[in-house]
């Protein structure tokens, strides 16, 4: 099988990094007697017809998924109140089984002995309960290789402040979207309450290439303006420069500003060009954005404490094993398409994981 594939696969490569389709293809119709010829044509229209299809089935599903959306919107809410300590959940909100499980397999000499040592931190250093969960959002950031990799130290007392992350879909009619909302708390660095990422998507197949279709695409994202304080920009840095006059000989100190790394750049992205021509560092800066846009949309925000406890990592490592298992192709970007596929994991239970392909 190995060796079809080698054969089959054979085609130039061009500058890009792309495998031009092999001259084979177009070759073997032309081949075909001219009655076949005509009934493969026959065929390609039929195809095309299926890609509208798909294409309207992937429109029903983003309708489903905001839907659904509103649904999960007042738990994501009560979340949301939780963290920042607006309200207490009661006793029985708080119950869970695992805590249960592990005060049963505790002795009780070795809880009588915890009691004991609790009880003398207490009385040395008595501390007020703290107000909701502090920086919850920040340790999902610290936590996830995606977003900590964008994290700086400068930009972490201001995700102190960050108290939810909410996931808006387009409505009906409007061209498909998806808008993430960061909504902070009052604070020192800017005045906007939210900062808003909105993710452009397509649902339909490209009248010059219609094979190629494969579900929706991110095809570009716009970010917002922050309104710093004065002085608190965290996007850029001031840098100080000796200049010397050519004719006076005099050294002047010139001061300027230049961009710096910040997780908060992810509000300025990258623009997508209309002809799709880009330096390599720019397309892998997009496609990285449309990744991490996904990302937040489809796991950060659904599965947030899940992440802030670590337990949706190890979720993920074992995803990420039976996606090097499967075969998809990845090719350099131009779109990157969010496809839904079920994956066998080691639980020997099937997860819903939308994984991403990005397609020329």
């Amino acid at each position: 099988m190995e060796a079809n594939k080698g054969k089959g696969d054979q085609g130039m490569q061009n500058p890009s990094g792309q495998v031009d389709r092999p001259v084979s293809f177009h070759f073997l119709e032309s081949m075909l007697p001219k009655a076949v010829k005509r009934r493969v044509h026959a065929l390609k229209r039929l195809q095309v017809q299926c890609a509208n299809i798909e294409a309207k089935f992937y429109e029903e599903v983003h309708e489903l998924e905001r839907k659904y959306a509103a649904l999960y919107q007042p738990l994501f809410d009560k979340r949301r109140d939780i963290v920042t300590g607006t309200v207490e959940p009661t006793d029985e909100e708080c119950e869970w089984q695992s805590d249960r499980d592990e005060e049963e397999e505790l002795a009780e000499e070795v809880k009588e002995k915890a009691a004991i040592e609790d009880s003398k931190k207490e009385e040395a250093t008595p501390q007020e309960d703290p107000k909701g969960i502090p920086e919850f959002w920040l340790t999902i950031f610290k936590s996830v290789d995606m977003l900590s990799d964008m994290l700086q130290e400068h930009d972490e007392p201001i995700l102190k402040h960050l108290k939810d992350i909410q996931v808006k879909f387009s409505e009906p009619g409007e061209p498909m979207s998806f808008t993430l909302g960061f909504h902070f708390e009052p604070n020192g660095y800017f005045n906007n309450a939210v900062l808003t990422k909105v993710y452009k998507m397509k649902s339909e197949p490209d009248p010059s290439d219609p094979f190629s279709f494969e579900g929706p695409e991110i095809i570009d994202c716009e970010g917002c303006q922050i309104d710093w304080h004065k002085g608190k920009d965290v996007t850029v840095k001031t840098i100080k420069k000796k200049q010397k006059h050519k004719g006076r000989g005099t050294v002047r100190t010139v001061t300027k500003q230049v961009p710096n790394d910040s997780f908060f750049n992810f509000f300025n992205p990258v623009k997508a060009p209309p002809d799709g021509e880009m330096d390599e560092d720019s397309e892998f800066t997009l496609a990285t954005d449309f990744e991490i846009g996904h990302f937040f949309r489809e796991r950060i925000v659904p599965r947030a404490v899940l992440y802030f406890t670590g337990e949706a990592l190890e979720d993920d490592e074992s995803v990420s094993f039976c996606l090097r298992r499967m075969h998809f192709h990845t090719r350099p970007y131009k779109k990157l398409k969010p496809q839904v596929g079920y994956l066998q994991t080691d639980f020997d239970a099937l997860v819903f994981f939308p994984f991403l392909v990005f397609v020329v």
